[in-house]
């Protein structure tokens, strides 16, 4: 077991490397693309104008529709800050940002398998995380992954430390779980898919979980500071649509990109700007118009997605599978993440991930709470993208505390197979402290 000097070396090594690489990757990525072109995905340019349009004092608007809850503003703030620096910073600033909060995610999964198994633990898991090519992969894009992995994983950290705090009967709890839900406020500002983990893993601990008592009590505070950081977003969206928009007014096209006569699973859309004429055309009909365009293009689509599953259960099913196999899939399945030797990569690197990360599930889960919320992650993403579109994209900050189980398993038969050859007896591992 490598002690607490040399831990920190190794980890703070491993984080330089990982840092190394991802500055590295952005670089390559960049120059990848064709001349003249700024971005591969077209979130990126959504992000990078809204970012500008903070620094630059003018509405929170995009696009010609000036769509004004278009995107949660966590992302759009990091990237002001660049625009603040230099009225306009290169792309490479937001992919050298992007490295960064990647190394800080890498942190994360160090202190969280610290936390559950030991030193050694972390650093196999640190190792895991700093290399794995998908999580250098979102580490290298100017898209809300970058910082909403790190928040994140670290919210799981302090979920964690509240978890063990009420074990230990110290007051720290009610503070570490406060530390959790602002965590978790930020990232649901960063992607507001995040908003109802929480409470989605709470129901579960209070359902299945041990102690419940305890699960009440930290998921309160946790609840509470959750909603207290979200409310200023809450409070300008209610000023704006004359109600309440608990994240942004892009679920009704999420929802028809997923769910309806076109969609295959994948992103696609090009509907947008037909139901734009709609909306337009049925607006022209009504003397009086209730709330902005926005909300009523968001309803519009919202109820043509969900009209034309209830007419179509059997394509719902199905297309239930096609999403399930593309975010799960061993090969990416967009063009974007490169050709032949590059999918053979990610496909031989995920695989052993996934598989040790199965078999850790099933190892750990039982101990305790803090394992199963390395877990509940990917059902839960799991869970959202069987209804919305899928990629592999959506998996991967599940991938990142998956990493932490798959580690556990990994120091297990390597502590075992060491203790046979040196005859040895085993040990406690000193997990529970953060690095």
């Amino acid at each position: 077991m490598p002690s607490g000097s040399s831990y920190r070396r190794w980890l703070w090594a491993i984080l330089s490397l990982a840092l190394a690489v991802r500055l590295l990757a952005g670089i390559w990525w960049q120059q990848r693309l064709p001349a003249g072109k700024m971005f591969a995905f077209p979130d990126s340019e959504s992000y990078w104008e809204l970012g500008r349009r903070i620094a630059q004092g003018q509405p929170y608007e995009f696009g010609p529709e000036r769509y004004a809850i278009f995107r949660t503003p966590g992302y759009p703030l990091l990237l002001a800050g660049l625009f603040l620096l230099d009225s306009e910073p290169s792309v490479m600033c937001g992919r050298a940002m992007s490295a960064v909060l990647g190394t800080i995610a890498v942190a994360g999964v160090a202190a969280l398998a610290r936390q559950l198994f030991d030193r050694r633990t972390a650093l196999v898991a640190a190792g895991i995380a700093a290399f794995y090519p998908e999580a250098i992969a979102l580490s290298t894009f100017v898209l809300s992954e970058g910082p909403f992995c790190p928040l994140m994983v670290w919210q799981l950290v302090a979920w964690t430390r509240a978890w063990k705090a009420a074990d230990e009967a110290t007051t720290n709890v009610k503070m570490w779980a406060a530390i959790a839900g602002i965590l978790g406020g930020l990232a649901t500002l960063m992607r507001p898919s995040w908003l109802l983990f929480a409470p989605f893993a709470l129901l579960l601990g209070l359902a299945i979980g041990p102690n419940l008592r305890k699960q009440a009590l930290i998921g309160t505070v946790l609840l509470a500071t959750l909603a207290m950081t979200m409310i200023p977003w809450w409070a300008r969206n209610y000023l704006i649509a004359r109600r309440f928009v608990p994240t942004t007014l892009q679920v009704g096209a999420s929802l028809y990109d997923g769910l309806s006569p076109t969609a295959t699973g994948a992103s696609d859309m090009r509907f947008v700007p037909h139901f734009v004429a709609e909306q337009r055309a049925a607006d022209a009909q009504e003397s009086e118009l209730r709330g902005t365009f926005e909300d009523r293009l968001d309803r519009r689509m919202k109820d043509a997605a969900l009209a034309w599953a209830r007419d179509n259960p059997g394509r719902v099913i199905e297309l239930v599978w096609i999403k399930l196999r593309r975010m799960w899939s061993p090969l990416p399945n967009a063009a974007e993440f490169g050709g032949g030797l590059t999918r053979l990569i990610l496909a031989l690197t995920y695989t052993p991930v996934l598989v040790l990360a199965a078999v850790g599930a099933w190892r750990y889960v039982r101990r305790d709470w803090p394992y199963a919320l390395c877990v509940l992650p990917a059902i839960y993403f799991t869970c959202l993208h069987v209804i919305f579109v899928s990629s592999i994209r959506y998996r991967q900050p599940a991938m990142l505390v998956l990493i932490v189980v798959a580690a556990g398993v990994i120091g297990e038969w390597t502590f075992s197979r060491r203790r046979r050859s040196d005859g040895e007896t085993e040990g406690p591992r000193d997990g529970g402290k953060v690095p």
